[in-house]
């Protein structure tokens, strides 16, 4: 995913179904088998006595009353005598559980466990040492934090309805009865039946054209953790970009989809020469409706994407590379628990940077880092010591509290710095050993430490303090450091503007010299203006951003990320002018990583508060329950 911040999903009331109330209490001291030392903080199952290897789905999408009904089939492998089968859920309502193969099942008991916040609930149910098969028959509810059901006027099409899903950390749960720790990796299949005129894909093997039955099967061969199923259900159609890549989107947005991401198969042709083959065979991106609360999130064979990645000007391409990149480092090899988590993003930021630098050049590559470092560099300030680390420890907290900007950019300036000290072709050798030796498998930050010193620093007589980066805060003093003389010079605009310089009046033309043009949007790229933004005063005349909003049109860009730090600017400065383009924006996008700086400028604003409140309460309903939640906390709204 690229770096966008959740937030919890509420824990639900009790429920308990018909049962064997007699059940011996749940062993509290699990552990997972083979992977964590150790129980995972953020499930119940008991992964380390049985497990699931395979999951057949069956489900039934009504939009009509907004709920998926649907059996999970689970086939087992048990690793202990237990005579219980432990699964999470956050939400389902469980209608029966049986045991045994479709066609000769049995009913069987099951309990359901008191709620714990973040978690949900633990779904406990009776099995016999014979137990292979357990089907679990539920619906969802409207507590499905993973599901965000839009109504057709959400859509681009404004006639057809539209469903997408959102899993990651323990969202799936939410939605389909799992055993929810990324520890345990599993193959699936679904057949999924929605409405005729609509279209359903998954991260799976994909369909390319409508199917007039509405009936769709999937099959995932690979072996992935339970957060990386996802579903999208609307009207969509596909076009191909290569050979193993392509775009769905709905038809509405399709031919500029194509147009923005048409360097998709050069990227996946520089990631595989970089750190080896592509092992997922199809590699496709669905373009989602504006309500998607990030800018991405790498479900295998199909990335969800933002919209506003379609900027027009191929300029916000560096999400795709990172998404790409998250088929080797976190769907490949995965982080084991939400500790461990800068395992999958730190990695995938270093691959990301390492793909645009190949196909855009070293200078693209380094603005687009030092971008990312300066967010880092301000959040490091707003965050507790412990939350720092890049090992973390988030027990009894919500997983989601772990994603910040330390795991991704932190994470990714380690491996900077250790690709600088041991030099880049080790570095790299190492890099495509370390994804070839734990493909399909999960790490903690502790096997990763030992593989780190056996596979790269023990063969050397370089010492490194890979202590310091992954226990202790904030950045060591070793810290890679990039530099962008562009940035300099755009950064030495910026300040002139703030002295009172007339920035946009056209130099005057030196003997022998060509004439140079006055200042213009187009003589940057979107990152050099972000830089801009940035460095100019945090509060300013009004009239003054009137002026570059004359000259440069901040404010009808269709870069959302230029647009983001243009709004927060204007909030802050009082430059009231804008605010239906400001309104516009927020009523439109969904993406979290734009609405949160906003309605926090806004809220902290006494001059923008009571309008941005009256904004949130007319658009509240367009957002995801992501974005909701954590809109809802921001503003202290209550309902």
């Amino acid at each position: 995913m690229k770096l966008n911040f959740l937030f919890g999903i509420a824990a639900l009331s009790l429920a308990i179904a018909s049962c064997d109330i007699d059940a011996e209490p749940l062993n509290k001291d699990q552990s997972i088998n083979g992977a964590v030392s150790g129980h995972d903080s953020h499930s119940f199952s008991n992964t380390d006595e049985i497990r699931t290897k395979h999951l057949d789905l069956e489900i039934d999408v009504d939009f009509e009353k907004k709920t998926i009904y649907g059996v999970a089939r689970h086939r087992m492998e048990r690793l202990k005598d237990t005579d219980t089968a432990i699964f999470d859920i956050n939400g389902p309502e469980i209608q029966k559980v049986t045991l045994g193969k479709k066609g000769n099942e049995k009913e069987t008991d099951f309990i359901i466990g008191a709620p714990e916040k973040y978690l949900g609930q633990p779904l406990s149910i009776k099995i016999d040492k014979n137990t292979e098969y357990i089907n679990i028959y539920y619906k969802t509810t409207e507590n499905a934090g993973a599901l965000d059901w839009m109504d057709p006027e959400l859509t681009e099409g404004k006639k057809h309805p539209y469903l997408y899903t959102q899993g990651q950390a323990i969202l799936t749960r939410t939605w389909i009865p799992v055993q929810g720790t990324p520890a345990n990796r599993i193959t699936y299949t679904a057949d999924v039946t929605v409405p005729a005129e609509l279209m359903a894909v998954m991260s799976a093997s994909n369909p390319k054209e409508r199917n007039p039955e509405g009936k769709y099967h999937f099959e995932m061969k690979q072996p992935i953790p339970v957060y990386l199923i996802a579903l999208a259900v609307g009207n969509l159609e596909y076009k191909s970009l290569g050979e193993n890549c392509g775009i769905y989107t709905e038809p509405e947005m399709i031919d500029d989809a194509v147009w923005e991401f048409v360097d998709l198969p050069k990227m996946i042709h520089a990631a595989e020469n970089l750190y080896g083959p592509y092992q997922w065979e199809q590699y496709d991106v669905i373009v989602l409706p504006y309500s998607f609360p990030f800018g991405g999130m790498e479900n295998p064979r199909l990335t969800f994407a933002n919209p506003t990645l379609i900027a027009g000007d191929r300029s916000a391409v560096s999400v795709l590379a990172h998404e790409l990149a998250h088929s080797w480092s976190g769907n490949l090899v995965t982080n084991a628990s939400w500790n461990d988590f800068w395992l999958n993003e730190g990695f995938t930021v270093y691959f990301e940077n390492r793909i645009m630098e190949e196909l855009y050049g070293k200078e693209v590559a380094d603005m687009l880092a030092l971008i990312e470092f300066q967010e880092l560099q301000s959040e490091l300030e707003s965050l507790s010591e412990e939350d720092t680390h890049l090992k973390l420890e988030l027990k009894k907290r919500n997983p989601d509290d772990g994603m910040t900007s330390v795991a991704y950019v932190k994470g990714a300036f380690f491996l900077k710095t250790l690709e600088r000290d041991f030099g880049r072709q080790r570095f790299d050798t190492f890099l495509k050993k370390y994804f070839k030796d734990h493909a399909f498998q999960t790490l903690t930050t502790e096997q990763f430490k030992k593989y780190l010193n056996d596979n790269l620093i023990s063969q050397t007589n370089i010492k490194f303090n890979v202590d310091e980066w992954l226990y202790k805060p904030g950045l060591p003093k070793n810290c890679f450091a990039i530099s962008s003389p562009r940035f300099e010079k755009i950064q030495k605009l910026a300040r002139d503007f703030a002295n009172g310089k007339d920035i946009f009046k056209k130099p005057a033309k030196k003997k022998g010299k060509k004439q140079l043009p006055a200042l213009k949007r187009d003589q940057y790229v979107p990152q050099e203006w972000q830089a801009f933004i940035r460095a100019l005063p945090k509060k300013m005349d009004p009239k003054r951003l009137a002026l570059i909003d004359e000259k440069l049109g901040f404010s009808k860009w269709g870069n959302a990320e230029v647009a983001t730090e243009w709004y927060v600017l204007a909030i802050n400065s009082n430059y009231t002018e804008i605010r239906p383009q400001i309104e516009a924006f927020i009523s439109r996008v969904g993406r979290r990583k734009f609405l949160l700086p906003i309605y926090t400028a806004l809220h902290d604003n006494p001059s923008s508060r009571s309008w941005g409140m009256e904004v949130y309460k007319k658009v509240r309903n367009n957002y995801h329950p992501v974005s909701i939640m954590t809109l809802d906390d921001l503003l202290d709204y209550t309902s």
